[in-house]
């Protein structure tokens, strides 16, 4: 079997978030919110967790989201990993550096999984998932948060724009991001069951687009693509990006908007319990007789 393409380069994404954690709470505001709806998430599931793992864990969201939550008393022990050791400084309970390319947890060992805002910058996101599934024991949770397609797309308009215009042709200059139409999917072919997923569009602004810039800066989020663009950013292409960037997406107040998708998966390592699809041709009742209505065949032409 053929390696997955390599698409982005993990070790200067493991620098990135090194240098980001210092400075990482002046901008953690999609990690909060994603940790929050992740902690929300498992309130209404009536059923204990001994033993979690939250990757890509940051500077500890998510377990301050679950301690506020209804659901606190029901997971146990919550280790929290990331990439980047920086990261998880000072933090305290359980931590593990871990690459979500090659978890370090036995197969079967875990209740739940939770994986915040790290997922799309894996070069395998099927592989990853896949991973996580094998550390779940059956009838495991796993609730997942990544960026999605629409995330700041804004700003790769104006880049290519900016560089069309300047250049006479764009190249990659931020990184792709999976389509939540093919969320679901993702979890169906790593071979979770009941498999669900939504998506939360938020949209930021920012008094000018270069905040922008430093905002990503700050949480880690700059591109590593391992094909990088062969020519760097110019301060003058930068500067008519920006001006794009105004024009295009400016609001009457002068500040622009930036969107962010936050793409949320939930998916269970499957059990004989779990509730399976009817087969074809099972069901006891006709659909005519449950609507109360006529059966007309269709004649023959």
């Amino acid at each position: 079997m053929s390696a997955p393409p390599r698409i982005f380069d993990r070790t200067l994404h493991r620098h990135r978030l090194d240098r980001a954690a210092r400075d990482f709470g002046a901008a953690d505001f999609l990690h909060r919110r994603a940790a929050l709806d992740l902690a929300e998430r498992l309130e209404p599931i009536m059923r204990d967790f001994p033993l979690a793992v939250e990757l890509s864990a940051r500077r500890g969201a998510f377990a301050e989201a679950l301690a506020e939550s209804e659901a606190a008393g029901r997971v146990g022990l919550l280790i929290e990993a990331d990439l980047s050791g920086a990261m998880l400084a000072g933090r305290p309970g359980a931590r593990v550096v871990a690459d979500d390319e090659r978890l370090p947890f036995a197969a079967e060992s875990l209740d739940l999984v939770v994986s915040t805002l790290g997922l799309h910058w894996t070069n395998d996101v099927v592989g990853a998932l896949i991973q996580a599934r094998m550390a779940l024991k059956p009838d495991g949770l796993f609730l997942g948060a990544f960026l999605g397609g629409s995330t700041l797309t804004e700003l790769r308009q104006s880049l290519v724009a900016a560089e069309a215009e300047i250049l006479g042709g764009a190249g990659n200059r931020v990184s792709p991001f999976a389509d939540v139409s093919d969320a679901a999917g993702l979890l169906q072919r790593a071979g979770f069951a009941l498999p669900v997923a939504d998506v939360d569009r938020v949209r930021v602004t920012y008094d000018h687009p270069i905040k922008l810039l430093y905002d990503l800066r700050r949480m880690g989020e700059t591109s590593v693509l391992v094909e990088r663009h062969p020519r760097k950013l110019t301060r003058a292409l930068m500067s008519r990006a920006f001006e794009i960037y105004v024009e295009r997406f400016g609001d009457a107040d002068g500040r622009v908007g930036a969107t962010f998708e936050i793409v949320t998966l939930t998916g269970w390592a499957p059990h004989e319990s779990q509730q399976k699809p009817l087969q074809p041709g099972s069901a006891k009742m006709r659909l005519a007789d449950a609507l109360g209505t006529v059966e007309h065949k269709l004649g023959r032409e």
